[in-house]
């Protein structure tokens, strides 16, 4: 659904509590001091419009909350806000989520491969802007597709700075040859953020629509959308652009399951079922500690400390808590596996 008007008004119409997620790209308030030329003296395209400008920080910021709070109305318990700005208005914004009761989980730095240089050569390139990811209150527990990040970044924890370049070339919406919006984002950036927060079928809200990016990309990921933009202009774009994606199937869909979501297999299955024996020997990644397993699933070290492998490991590396599943291997064939190897390859045969 693509709604022409105000944000405000049109978010004062939902129902409470009935949005999963929020991604919102609000105006800069960039504060120009007038035309912006390249050195060879042509004009840069810069924002000029009207929506992006206002007469104090004042004004700027009584908008800001008054979107906001609509924003906050309409999210479910555990939803969340991802909000997308630069030096010249993400401070004030998130001061204002915080007065407002918003939870703060990230700031994500969205480093731009290829920035706009500064042609008046008068301070450093503006080469990212600042992303604030936060849950409707300190309470929520929103989603996050830890695992999926995960794969998305070659099996490495996926950082809080993006390297991505910015909307250019086909993907850049246009009208007679020139580009319809000054700051389209690019799908990437927005793919990675519903990918990560959202899931299918959820229901995603932008109230700064713009040229349609978060509706394109929800729909393709087939997730549920509504996307409110004031510029009738910009909302005919949008719609034109919406309706050419066709959303991915099913298959394409599937993403790595969180840990906490796959069938819980204790380490005690391991040896019920013949994977590791009664007596096997177990080592950290240096080969410099060593526990027996014992019948019940429990270690034993040399010493004749025992105990979980969650507690032996803790132990011997005099640390509070360790994750055993990662910490303990065995050796096959001439190398190390991670026991947590062995838990997938049981649960990956487990019936149902």
């Amino acid at each position: 659904m693509i709604i022409t008007g105000d944000c405000v008004a049109e978010m004062a119409k939902l129902a409470a509590a009935s949005v999963d997620l929020v991604f919102a790209d609000p105006p800069y308030n960039l504060q120009l001091g007038g035309d912006l030329n390249r050195p060879d003296g042509s004009e840069v395209d810069a924002v000029t419009e009207a929506w992006d400008r206002f007469e104090s920080f004042a004004a700027y910021d009584s908008f800001t909350r008054a979107w906001l709070s609509e924003v906050r109305r309409v999210l479910k318990p555990d939803g969340a806000l991802w909000v997308i700005g630069t030096y010249h208005n993400i401070f004030r914004v998130g001061a204002a989520m915080q007065d407002l009761g918003f939870w703060i989980q990230n700031d994500v730095i969205w480093r731009k491969a290829n920035p706009m240089p500064n042609f008046r050569g008068t301070r450093f390139t503006n080469a990212h802007e600042t992303l604030i990811w936060a849950a409707r209150s300190k309470e929520s527990r929103p989603h996050f597709a830890y695992q999926a990040m995960k794969a998305l970044n070659e099996g490495v924890q996926m950082r809080s700075d993006w390297w991505l370049p910015i909307c250019t070339g086909a993907e850049r919406v246009k009208c007679a040859g020139h580009k319809a919006h000054p700051t389209q984002k690019p799908e990437a950036l927005v793919q990675r953020v519903l990918l990560a927060t959202s899931r299918v079928g959820d229901l995603v809200l932008d109230p700064f629509l713009g040229t349609g990016t978060t509706g394109a990309v929800a729909k393709r990921l087939c997730r549920r959308f509504i996307g409110i933009e004031r510029e009738p202009g910009y909302a005919d774009l949008a719609r034109a652009r919406i309706a050419a994606v066709t959303p991915l199937a099913a298959a394409d869909l599937e993403v790595t399951a969180e840990a906490r979501a796959a069938r819980r297999i204790p380490f005690g299955a391991l040896v019920e079922t013949g994977r590791l024996k009664p007596g096997s020997m177990l080592t950290c990644p240096r080969r410099r500690i060593h526990a027996r397993v014992r019948a019940d699933g429990s270690l034993v070290l040399d010493g004749g400390r025992s105990g979980s492998i969650h507690q032996v490991g803790a132990a011997v590396q005099g640390l509070p808590s360790c994750n055993g599943w990662t910490f303990w291997h065995v050796e096959e064939r001439g190398r190390l596996v991670p026991i947590d190897a062995l838990r997938a390859e049981l649960r990956a045969a487990a019936p149902g």
